[in-house]
């Protein structure tokens, strides 16, 4: 059985890990309050990063709590394509209750494990659609 750790290589650490995925974002799976981009990477495994403003969730705790969550559900999602992942916060995300924020997140994930698998997952992001 996989562990559910959260290793380094399962992040997104550098700039030019992020600036990949803003560059050539191949997958968009938007929702009210978060925006997932993702694009294919080589390395076989999934990766993430998180990228919450102040602008959106005013207070330090309420950013670590979104944050929190969103590592915690990534870390249960067995079936994820190598793809590096960027999540970002929109505007209303600090009025969700975690309650409400598990089965979010995890329809967002089920979401882009969808796209990621389709063949025309390129032509999503080209045309803006979600």
């Amino acid at each position: 059985m996989k562990t559910l750790g959260f290793p380094k290589s399962a992040r997104l650490l550098k700039p030019n890990d992020y600036s990949g995925v803003f560059q050539n974002v191949t997958i968009r799976v938007p929702h009210r309050h978060f925006l997932i981009l993702a694009t294919p990477n080589s390395l076989g495994h999934a990766r993430i990063g998180l990228v919450f403003s102040r602008k959106s969730l005013k207070l330090a705790v309420q950013r670590n709590r979104v944050k929190r969550q969103v590592r915690e559900t990534f870390r249960h999602q067995q079936q994820l394509p190598a793809v590096d992942i960027v999540v970002l916060s929109r505007q209303g995300l600090a009025t969700v209750s975690n309650a409400e924020l598990a089965p979010m997140l995890n329809e967002l994930w089920r979401r882009l494990r969808r796209k990621a698998s389709g063949p025309s997952a390129p032509e999503n992001a080209s045309k803006g659609t979600g």
